[in-house]
């Protein structure tokens, strides 16, 4: 199951809207965005934290790539996905 969505990034004063996607695969979930045309994948590690995965080829581009902008959609994601849990619950 995938569904899409925005996410707003405050980032360097600025809110920015990426393309995202929650890619639901059997007892796991990971999500998708598109930051400036570059798919970097978010998926939870054993302390539920959102780990970057990206793709081998664009390595070497992801390297232009701001950390704290990263650690930023981990963030977001991870308030996302406890509240989605919590409202799940209830």
């Amino acid at each position: 199951m995938e569904e899409e969505f925005e996410l707003p990034v405050k980032y360097k004063g600025e809110e920015q809207m990426l393309n995202a996607k929650l890619i639901v695969t059997g007892y796991t979930h990971k999500f998708s965005v598109d930051i400036k045309g570059q798919i970097i994948v978010f998926e939870p590690d054993e302390e539920r934290n959102y780990r970057k995965v990206i793709d081998y080829e664009n390595l070497n581009t992801s390297a232009t790539m701001h950390k704290e902008l990263l650690r930023r959609i981990s963030e977001l994601l991870r308030q996302l996905a406890n509240y989605h849990l919590l409202f799940y619950i209830c």
